[in-house]
């Protein structure tokens, strides 16, 4: 009995050969069904090598969704994007080709960032087909295409009709690094070492000093009162005095206000324009007139005076400096600060008023909530990062960006009464550089125009990619039978963004949910237990890895080593030890490959035995695959394939299944249980290992992809739970015996079966060697 297989170890490189039948064969082409099954893939960025391995293990197991869903029956929509607006780009190209942007013609810096995310794409999509994801990449999308720019547009000019959208001059977090609005969903926290300052500052017409902390002494010069709690017994009898800021002389009014700490410094804090957001929220409640200390360079403006032109840093040194040579200057600490920073830039960010559009969405969170109510959650905790970003919106977003890379705001203003117009729906429209397509004002029937200079916030485009999978306004039949779609997977860290920003912006153009399942994902750190990422230099390049070991073995780590929705390490070591578990399917699946596929055969014990373990493990898998939990059934069927099929039954069945001392019926029970417990493995492993898999599948059991197969369904068989045991430890014991004798366990040994497993008696003879 030749074996099929006559290769000894699975080999990577038929990867390559897999993929490219997959392609000639078209098996995972998308027809459009009345019951789809729709995945809002995330577009990954190109924002610079390399794409990092936790965000290409991201993929595999949205993959692996896809896979699941395909094998339960389902008509799998899987699109393919790629996410190519926003800063990122920007700051790559600027670092790429050493310039600066602003000092760039606009066309030409767009031209070099578009080059740079083609190199950069090119590299993401062959990593995405190497790690055999089964997508629809012949119509892959760009969100900087002019199709995707234009349903952007369009969304905005719906909710610009509807009364949606509005311009204001408000207080905004600014990044002075990339020269932005950004919104609250794109601030960071990170402690970082500063100076806790305590200042003198004197109560007019008295000798008396009220001591006050900040970490902001720079801003003395915007400084427009002073709070304390109306607890604090402390300054109840200054309360309603005049206080003289140290520096700047300005006399300034002591106040009450629940907001200052009693703990915090001395208790009594300056309130300056703006220090921080409750900065804001005091100068807008006691109705204070804002000065403006830092301008959109981030340098201190001519309202600092002596200290115009100096970076905030810089100007904080200088002011420490002249408040103690001034007698100012009570004492320094030396601190760690939760200081806010732009996730883009990692810099301190600053609040400047700026004229910006705002999109409502204050009077949403109530929906939002409920629609939040009504959407599953994998794992379930992570529906309370939603819930917590919601409880703490208190203003409208700002979508508007003072950056080139991004899609148009679709505006001209006229020129003679800066009435804003807005096209109609449906182009794609540029209006720095192109005409207005508007003829005459609405307001003063003008007729010259200016065009709107700002892009918008990158998550207006990413925002509406479940209405651009689904054709919105371009495909109704398509868009009915696509939206909502199925399930959105992401990351947990843009859950404040991505995920509320598509619920909100889909809800107020379509008034239903996007999806009806959210599958979070958590970091992909490296060995320390630190977050991978470019900038910090320690994100390991996937596609090496993937040549190196294999995209199975990759994928086989994502499942087997990330409990879903929680945090894990990435490192080359544990990939290579999980090629281990793929050689000993490869094994076992060429000793198989010796004996003939059969249709049934008469069952030992020993083989109903091993069937009853494989219908828990089949219950097992369903349950982790429901769940889109991989690393449920990647460890299940390698315990049970490794631990048990492998180390017991086969070797229990290996003589009977030759024929050897046993009845043809008997050694065709042992072959039909071999072949039924393999194929259910392949299919359970399936979804998470496809090409090793799809390989033995069309060795052993067909000419039709595994990938078409339904998944195996348990036959709810006797539990024999206790049996197993039982034999466990027999078998234990026996090697355990051998081993005490210095003999091979191959070697004959006198040992008597136990009552108990008589019915197992001859098979646990052969595989033993017993002797009477």
């Amino acid at each position: 009995m030749e074996p099929k297989i006559t290769d000894k170890t699975w080999d990577p490189k038929l990867e390559k050969e897999i993929l490219h039948i997959w392609e000639e064969q078209r098996i995972y082409d998308f027809v459009l069904h009345d019951e789809n099954y729709t995945i809002d893939t995330p577009p990954p960025y190109p924002s610079g090598r390399p794409w990092h391995i936790g965000a290409a293990a991201h993929y595999a197991q949205i993959d692996m969704i896809a896979r699941t869903a395909r094998m339960a029956g389902k008509n799998v929509y899987l699109p393919i994007g790629i996410d190519r607006n926003g800063l990122p780009v920007e700051l790559y190209t600027e670092k790429k080709h050493k310039i600066r942007m602003r000092e760039t013609p606009r066309d030409e810096f767009l031209k070099l960032c578009r080059e740079s995310l083609d190199e950069l794409e090119a590299e993401m999509i062959l990593i995405m087909k190497s790690l055999g994801i089964s997508g629809d990449f012949e119509n892959y999308y760009r969100t900087d295409s002019r199709e995707y720019r234009a349903l952007t547009q369009s969304t905005f000019i719906d909710l610009w009709r509807k009364g949606q959208v509005y311009l204001a001059n408000r207080p905004n977090n600014y990044d002075w690094v990339s020269g932005t609005t950004i919104a609250d969903a794109e601030i960071t926290y990170e402690n970082i070492p500063t100076k806790l300052v305590y200042m003198k500052f004197g109560i007019k017409d008295t000798k008396i000093n009220i001591i006050i902390a900040s970490t902001r002494p720079e801003l003395l010069c915007a400084c427009k009162s002073i709070i304390v709690n109306p607890e604090d017994s402390r300054y109840a009898k200054h309360v309603g005095k005049k206080i003289i800021v140290p520096i700047t002389n300005a006399e300034v009014e002591l106040r009450t206000h629940h907001s200052a700490q009693q703990e915090f410094g001395s208790g009594a804090v300056m309130v300056c324009s703006y220090g921080d957001q409750n900065d804001v929220a005091l100068f807008r409640e006691l109705e204070l007139e804002e000065v403006v200390a830092i301008g959109l360079d981030g340098k201190m403006t001519k309202a600092a005076k002596e200290y115009a032109g100096l970076k905030p840093k810089q100007a904080r040194v200088k002011i420490i400096e002249d408040l103690e040579a001034g007698g100012f200057l009570e004492k320094v600490d030396d601190i760690m600060h939760r200081t806010p920073v732009s996730e883009r830039s990692k810099t301190p960010i600053e609040i400047i008023p700026m004229e910006e559009y705002y999109l409502k969405q204050k009077e949403s969170v109530s929906k939002i909530k409920e629609l939040g109510q009504k959407i599953v959650f994998y794992p379930p905790m992570h529906k309370q990062i939603l819930m917590n970003w919601l409880e703490s919106i208190n203003i409208d977003w700002p979508i508007s960006r003072r950056r080139y890379y991004g899609t148009e705001i679709p505006i001209w203003y006229c020129k003679s009464c800066s009435e804003p117009h807005v096209p109609e729906p449906g182009e794609y429209y540029i209006p720095w550089k192109e005409k207005c397509p508007i003829s005459n004002c609405t307001k003063c029937n003008g007729t010259e125009f200016a065009g709107e200079q700002r892009t918008f916030d990158t998550w207006m485009d990413s925002s509406v990619s479940p209405l651009f999978i689904s054709k919105f306004n371009r495909d109704d039949e398509f868009f009915s039978k696509t939206y909502p779609a199925s399930i959105r997977p992401q990351a947990k860290d843009i859950v404040r963004t991505w995920l509320y920003y598509t619920l909100l912006r889909c809800e107020q153009l379509t008034n239903k949910k996007p999806w009806s399942e959210a599958w979070i994902m958590g970091y992909g750190l490296d060995e320390r237990g630190t977050k991978m990422s470019k900038s910090k230099g320690n994100a390991i390049d996937p596609l090496p890895v993937i040549e190196e070991f294999g995209a199975d073995t990759f994928r086989f780590w994502s499942a087997s080593e990330i409990n879903h929705g929680y945090d894990f390490r990435c490192n080359k070591q544990k990939i290579a030890s999980t090629k281990k578990f793929l050689s000993k399917l490869w094994n076992v699946s060429r000793f198989l490959s010796r004996f003939p596929v059969i249709d049934k055969g008469s069952l030992c014990a020993t083989d109903e035995w091993i069937l009853s373990e494989l219908d828990k493990v089949i219950l097992e898998c369903k349950k982790g695959y429901d769940e889109y939990n991989f690393f449920v059934p990647a460890i299940a069927v390698r315990e049970f394939t490794w631990n048990l099929f492998a180390a017991h039954y086969i070797e229990m069945v290996k003589a009977r299944a030759y024929g050897i001392g046993f009845s043809d019926e008997e050694r065709d029970g042992a072959i039909f249980t071999l072949h039924k417990t393999l194929s259910t493995v392949l299919k359970l492993l399936a979804p998470i290992t496809p090409f090793i898999t799809e390989h033995l599948w069309m060795v052993l059991y067909s000419k039709d992809s595994i990938h078409k197969e339904r998944q195996a369904v348990a036959e709810d068989i006797r539990d024999q739970s206790d049996t197993t045991r039982e034999i466990l430890e027999f078998n234990s014991m026996v090697w355990s015996e051998k081993r005490s004798q210095n003999i091979s366990l191959k070697d004959s040994i006198k040992m008597e079966v136990p009552r108990h497993l008589g019915l197992f008696r001859e098979d646990l003879k052969s595989m033993h060697n017993l002797l009477d």
